[in-house]
């Protein structure tokens, strides 16, 4: 079968594909992203973290579906966990979900949750240590992210604890999974296991920050908001104000103070990816270019903090292939990583904040 004949609009097709083959369709129709980034790995780390990608969309499909009430998210998710743990009742859990998606859901995740019989033969096919690196992601973003469904989340979270708690869920657990892969494929890289199991987390959540500084206005359009209160309460600012017009002092202030948080996280992330051999490209391709497109977004956010449209602050395919290349050519330095990262940065650092938001 040719690439051509491959295609996520003909499920069949993929079915007979190969793994590899299977996987980067997938993930090409759920995620540009990580479509472009997870390649970058070697041979050895590929599928699994592909696989592993995969599952984590599957949950996330779960989460985000609208037509499931709150029960019925967190039998799904429960169900899942056991396909996982098990390698059992894909084909059931797939056949009961699958008519329950909306449209709202994309096609490419209606196909994901059609073909989960096959993802899961995948992830079965590593070895023990893999599996349950997998498994672990799976359980606790399955079992931690259903607690905000029923949550009434117009005026935020509480405290900048509850964002750190939602951040672990969703990407701290993925970054200690990725961490646990890396020191499975190389022996090396595990001598530093428990130093990048930490800094995983924070990586995580430097990039999920990340994410929620940048959707705030398309989260707020759904009744939605991810930024702790506690924060823009030393600001003078109430979340439950928060709508597109909103253009105060106060809560730009706030947001400066999230956005130097998501910095010391990116920092960490840096600090992570230079544990990585410097013989090892591909892994730190993987790690920089996501840092990397991390920083230029936070750049923008910092520079249009009246921004009211995800899109104003999106940063363009120029940014992303001059990632891509800086990275390429000075990727095994980490001197200057260190000092590209901290050019880039120093804008994000707020410091005299506690100063600006009492007086």
């Amino acid at each position: 079968m040719t690439d051509t004949q491959i295609s996520i609009d003909n499920p069949e097709s993929l079915l007979a594909a190969s793994v590899d083959e299977f996987q980067a369709v997938l993930l090409e129709g759920v995620s540009r992203t990580f479509a472009l980034t997870i390649p970058q790995l070697p041979e050895g780390l590929y599928s699994a973290v592909a696989n592993a990608y995969l599952l984590c969309r599957i949950v996330d499909t779960v989460e985000d579906e609208v037509s499931l009430n709150v029960e019925q998210k967190e039998l799904f998710c429960s169900r899942f966990i056991e396909v996982v743990r098990t390698g059992n009742g894909a084909a059931s859990f797939a056949t009961d979900l699958g008519p329950l998606l909306s449209e709202q859901t994309i096609p490419a995740e209606h196909v994901l949750i059609q073909l989960t019989e096959r993802v899961i033969e995948i992830t079965h096919s590593f070895a023990p240590e893999q599996i349950e690196a997998l498994l672990g992601c799976v359980e606790t973003m399955a079992k931690g992210m259903p607690v905000y469904q029923g949550m009434d989340l117009h005026g935020g979270l509480a405290t900048m604890k509850d964002m750190n708690e939602y951040c672990y869920y969703v990407a701290g657990c993925v970054g200690e999974m990725l961490a646990k892969l890396f020191c499975h494929y190389s022996p090396e890289i595990n001598q530093h296991r428990e130093q990048l199991l930490e800094l995983s987390t924070s990586f995580g959540q430097g990039l999920q920050m990340t994410n929620i500084l940048k959707d705030i206005w398309d989260d707020a359009q759904r009744g939605v908001c991810w930024l702790p209160q506690d924060v823009f309460t030393e600001t003078g600012f109430d979340l439950k104000d928060l709508n597109t017009s909103t253009n105060s002092k106060e809560f730009q202030l706030g947001l400066e103070h999230l956005i130097s948080i998501a910095q010391g996280h990116l920092k960490d992330a840096l600090t992570y990816t230079q544990l990585l051999p410097r013989h090892e490209t591909g892994m730190r391709n993987f790690c920089l270019w996501a840092l990397g497109m991390a920083v230029l977004t936070l750049n923008e956010i910092k520079q249009h903090l009246d921004f009211n449209d995800s899109s104003q602050v999106k940063i363009t395919r120029k940014n992303v292939k001059q990632t891509i290349v800086t990275t390429r050519i000075i990727g095994r330095s980490n001197l200057l990583l260190s000092l590209l990262f901290n050019l880039k940065s120093k804008n994000l650092i707020c410091k005299d904040w506690q100063y600006q938001a009492k007086n």
